[in-house]
């Protein structure tokens, strides 16, 4: 249940190529798949899955954003949803978030902190939609943060903000009164001394080791380089991101980098776009990326049930391997186990 037609209707589309690719790769005869298309539109999303549960359909890929969601709860709880949105705060039983959740993101990052040794992060996020969806991440996933603050996204109010809560103009006059001080001293290797402070932007220590920047394109960047504009570089403490789905454009700021993210298995990532290339002569996106692997995952938990369509297949702790990388199921929640990436001197490398 998808958009195949409107303006997403090139994304719907994108996602059905996938899933039939994924059918193909599968060669099973019992797994049969219907599209039906929502228009995008909860009203529509609520007509196509009525008829479909009437014609024998108890599992439906879909739909792709949470807004066609909130209607579904009309119909009837053996019919289960596999929705492509990352949102899991106030989902009905019936429907199942496969995109890459925060908690999934928040997992991994808790997992590179350990290996990277920081102990105390400091959670920047943006005062929007999302931040509903952080804060679910961030206490179901139980990350130790030295400290949360939550920012308003006007790029002309970043920098400010970034400046008080780091205590910028504090440890400018530092500075300053450090200058003043040894110039009026009798130091030994006084000049020595000045000559070295005036290469300095601040002085005084700062109470954290790394930063969690939740937030994406060019409103990353702008709090990254607010964060380089308070003396707080990527050289000084640990900078880390949510999944940015490896954003060419990140590769060519160099002046944020090294910069940490999670994210799904990037070799299979690009294995795949190549594949939908060669199938399709079309560029394929995340979200259908997502979709090869739900496909996998429904026929794995069919496979293991005898193809007994039953909901509680959903319900029981599970894992498969797909091309994202791991998916665990239980209690109709799925959690992805992501890979760790940096991106550094322009390249993407792997961490774990």
């Amino acid at each position: 249940v998808i958009p195949l037609s409107g303006q997403n209707k090139e994304l719907g589309e994108s996602v059905l190529k996938s899933v039939r690719l994924a059918i193909n790769d599968i060669n099973d005869d019992r797994i049969q798949i219907i599209p039906r298309d929502n228009r995008d539109d909860p009203d529509q999303t609520l007509e196509v899955s009525r008829n479909l549960y009437d014609e024998g359909v108890k599992i439906i890929i879909g739909p792709i954003f949470k807004k066609n969601t909130i209607k579904l709860n009309q119909l009837n709880n053996d019919l289960t949803f596999l929705s492509f949105t990352n949102k899991i705060s106030n989902s009905e039983k019936n429907i199942i978030s496969t995109g890459v959740n925060s908690i999934s993101q928040f997992n991994a990052i808790k997992k590179f902190q350990v290996l990277n040794k920081n102990e105390r992060s400091f959670l920047f996020a943006p005062n929007t939609d999302i931040l509903e969806e952080i804060k679910t991440g961030v206490k179901l996933s139980k990350i130790k943060l030295k400290d949360k603050f939550f920012y308003d996204p006007d790029p002309t109010l970043i920098t400010k903000q970034i400046e008080d809560v780091t205590r910028y103009r504090i440890r400018k006059q530092n500075l300053a009164d450090e200058i003043k001080r040894i110039e009026n001293s009798d130091e030994i290797n006084k000049e020595k001394k000045l000559a070295q402070l005036e290469k300095l932007d601040t002085i005084g220590g700062i109470n954290f080791d790394s930063v969690i920047i939740a937030d994406f394109e060019e409103d990353l960047k702008s709090v990254a380089t607010s964060l380089i504009y308070t003396d707080i570089p990527p050289t000084r403490v640990t900078y880390i991101t949510l999944n940015q789905w490896f954003d060419k454009s990140l590769i060519n700021e160099s002046m944020i980098q090294p910069i940490y993210f999670p994210s799904v298995n990037y070799e299979n990532y690009k294995i795949y776009l190549k594949k939908y290339n060669k199938n399709f002569q079309k560029n394929s996106n995340q979200i259908a990326f997502l979709s090869y692997d739900v496909t996998g995952l429904i026929y794995y938990l069919l496979f293991r049930n005898n193809f007994d369509v039953d909901k509680e297949i959903f319900y029981k702790k599970n894992s498969f391997k797909g091309k994202t990388g791991v998916f665990e199921i239980d209690k109709n929640i799925i959690t992805h186990q992501l890979n760790f990436y940096v991106i550094e001197n322009q390249k993407i490398r792997k961490i774990f």
